[in-house]
């Protein structure tokens, strides 16, 4: 075989091999899938209609916080379940759960350049906090948690929910553990700008039942099986997820097309 024919078959392999690194992280991902529609949606209601339970003492606070009373959403969150910040041509939509560890690679790879691109006024992102991972925080509810301090954020703090969003993914705790205190989660708040007023009702659960109706929404209405799921203008972006680039090149392309 001529040196030509040797380098391009080692380039093809090479393809070949990244295809299918891609292809195991899809189908890894796909263990985060939720559970069988009918009995998701039974148990997303009980769960708001049960509200809160006891922490258990590595896992968060010992005292119980009444559920909210209504599906009130928070200020500017749109009919299914989205905080929305920007106002550019191209609406990036993410579905993520703050246990996640994809969403966490996802946000790593990520936000920079989509924080830029709302900053610009390319992107209009719209953020499903959701919560099907709560099964995998030892009782405490994290995903429940944290998805309810940001639309609190959202609600009151609007400017520092890029921020803040970061700042929990920067700090994410391992699925299976315990996740992170309320006083934590608050912690991390302050330190993305959150001011003390907002961070002090995090515990009252305000949105609580807000995030298990959208969870219930994404999965049953919106098509999503896992997280991260990500659509540009609606149409879920199929590249590569974890590297930074390619979502990139895409948002770019869609705004020639707009």
């Amino acid at each position: 075989m001529g040196t030509q024919a040797r380098t391009a078959s080692r380039r093809t392999q090479h393809a070949r091999a990244q295809q299918a690194r891609a292809e195991a992280l899809r189908r890894t991902q796909r263990r985060h899938r939720y559970l069988a529609a009918t009995g998701g949606a039974v148990i997303l209601v009980l769960l708001a209609a049960i509200g809160w339970v006891l922490f258990d003492a590595a896992g968060g606070d010992d005292t119980a916080a009444p559920a909210p009373s209504s599906t009130a959403a928070p200020a500017g969150a749109t009919a299914t379940g989205a905080i929305v910040t920007g106002t550019g041509p191209v609406t990036v939509t993410v579905y993520l759960d703050y246990l996640c560890p994809y969403c966490g690679r996802f946000e790593r790879a990520n936000s920079t350049e989509l924080e830029r691109l709302v900053a610009d006024g390319t992107v209009r992102l719209e953020l499903h906090p959701l919560a099907f991972l709560d099964k995998a925080s030892q009782g405490t509810r994290y995903s429940t948690r944290t998805a309810n301090a940001i639309a609190t954020v959202a609600d009151r703090a609007p400017a520092a929910v890029l921020a803040f969003n970061a700042a929990l993914f920067a700090q994410q705790p391992a699925e299976g553990g315990p996740g992170l205190t309320d006083e934590r989660i608050a912690a991390i708040a302050t330190g993305a700008g959150v001011p003390a007023d907002v961070t002090a009702t995090f515990t009252q659960r305000l949105f609580e039942r807000w995030v298990a109706s959208s969870t219930e929404t994404a999965f049953q209405r919106d098509g999503v099986t896992g997280t991260p799921t990500v659509k540009i203008n609606g149409k879920v972006f199929e590249g590569d997820l974890y590297t930074a680039g390619p979502l990139t090149a895409a948002i770019t392309a869609a705004k020639g097309q707009a």
